[in-house]
């Protein structure tokens, strides 16, 4: 038996005709196709406030997908609730089976794009860990706070603007890694997905040393804090 086959098979998600599989399918197709459309682009000719994600750019893993469509993006750090919980719609198996056809369907090399980026980004010395908080928080004053707020809770000046209508997350209840936050902040929100440019890419105007410092900032300090607070 081919050794593929027979890991699917023990997993109970078959591909060909596989219960799992068409549960999956046959629920993203009554439920999540209005929005996401058929093949996943987000290109459905329907204008929302907030445009779903191309789910075949999204940095997420499964079990981040898994989460989101559970729980909600507005649970998951967003300020728009566009994306609802769906944990009182179906049940465990259905949530998974969904969640495993959009990532076999439209986000097969996620994972493999997301290790290949950070390859290819310079590595940090572990002993510059003290300045690089320092700089982080600088940063993140500067440019960051004031769409995602002072502490990161997506509360920023910004989203109090009239003119702008945009809706920054909560970074601290953001499901991406370190990792994850640094690509994201590096090549923008819409290279992963997003339909608006609201998230821009810093590339350009920062190095990697800085945006991770920004990552650890956040992460390891504002993070900590509200942690505490809860």
């Amino acid at each position: 038996m081919n050794i593929l086959l027979a890991i699917l098979l023990l997993s109970g998600f078959v591909y060909a005709g596989g219960s799992k599989f068409d549960t999956g399918e046959k629920i993203y197709k009554q439920t999540c196709v209005s929005c996401h459309g058929v093949d996943g682009s987000a290109n459905t000719g329907i204008s929302f406030i907030v445009n779903p994600r191309n789910l075949n750019r999204t940095i997420l893993t499964e079990e981040q997908s898994y989460q989101i469509i559970k729980k909600g993006a507005h649970f998951n750090g967003a300020s728009a609730d566009i994306m609802p919980s769906f944990e009182s719609v179906f049940n465990e198996e259905e949530l998974r089976s969904v969640t495993g056809y959009i990532t076999k369907n439209f986000n097969t090399e996620s994972e493999q794009r997301v290790k290949k980026l950070m390859d290819e980004s310079a590595k940090i010395d572990p002993a510059k860990k003290a300045k690089m908080l320092k700089r982080g928080k600088k940063i993140y004053g500067r440019n960051c706070s004031w769409c995602h707020g002072v502490i990161a809770d997506g509360n920023g000046d910004a989203t109090r603007n009239p003119e702008m209508s945009i809706f920054p997350y909560n970074l601290n209840k953001s499901l991406l890694s370190k990792d994850q936050m640094f690509l994201y902040s590096k090549h923008g929100g819409k290279f992963w997905g997003t339909a608006k440019n609201d998230m821009p890419s810093w590339s350009k105007k920062y190095d990697d040393y800085t945006l991770h410092s920004v990552v650890m900032y956040v992460k390891e300090v504002l993070g900590a804090k509200n942690e505490t607070d809860k």
